[in-house]
């Protein structure tokens, strides 16, 4: 369950956090205030925003891990993304403000959640750090779009060593080696992927022993560039 709120911004080091870069320290401040900040705990497996709901506010992960998920009314998973320390998530929603979210945001562990609105106080008349958190917006934005791309590029293949291997193959050109870590356990790839658990891990043991990769826990080495 959630925890109360929190009043207090104390102890973060907002010059780690994209939403704020190239603000001073006297801009961050006024931006905080403007944008009326607040935070909230959260425990492992709690829904932070659901599917249905609307919402206002950009979600900053401060602490921990969150799922971007969706499961359908038959209760089958799929994972859309993974949100880590300082990454963002609901920022589509909070800028349409209308219109009603379409997955879950749901905590992948304990976690610390930093949400800011938007649109701000409308006391508050803009300052000179608006443009600049626009602009920082705007770019995140586009990282986003830029990660659900890639989800559609690695579950286009139809078969499940198709969608592994295009996965791995990404991971690899954004790591920049064919040695590399993933943030998903199994069942989460395998959520993520769109594949039974158990297709995934039989696909994964058999790819191992043709030479193709090689794998310990969430640690992968691409053995070649093969394809189907």
């Amino acid at each position: 369950m959630q925890s109360i709120k929190k009043h207090t911004l104390e102890g973060i080091d907002f010059s780690r956090i994209a939403l704020f870069h190239g603000m001073s320290p006297e801009e961050t401040k006024s931006a905080l205030n403007a944008l009326d900040c607040y935070i909230r705990e959260y425990e492992k497996g709690s829904v932070i925003l659901r599917a249905g709901e609307t919402t206002d506010s950009i979600g900053i992960v401060l602490e921990g891990s969150v799922t971007i998920e969706n499961i359908d009314v038959w209760g089958n998973r799929t994972i859309l993304n993974m949100i880590e320390k300082n990454g963002f998530f609901a920022e589509t929603y909070a800028i349409l403000r209308d219109q009603t979210l379409l997955i879950n945001a749901c905590a992948n562990e304990r976690c610390r959640i930093m949400f800011i609105r938007v649109f701000g106080r409308s006391d508050i008349e803009p300052g000179s750090w608006h443009s600049r958190f626009l602009f920082n917006l705007m770019t995140i934005t586009a990282r986003k779009n830029y990660g659900l791309s890639a989800r559609s590029l690695n579950t286009a293949p139809k078969t499940v060593r198709g969608r592994v291997m295009t996965y791995l193959n990404f991971m690899s050109i954004k790591n920049g080696k064919m040695e590399f870590e993933i943030h998903f356990d199994r069942q989460q790839m395998a959520d993520y992927l769109n594949v039974e658990r158990t297709a995934l891990s039989k696909e994964l043991s058999k790819m191992k022993k043709e030479g193709i990769i090689n794998y310990r826990k969430n640690y992968f080495v691409l053995k070649n560039r093969s394809t189907e």
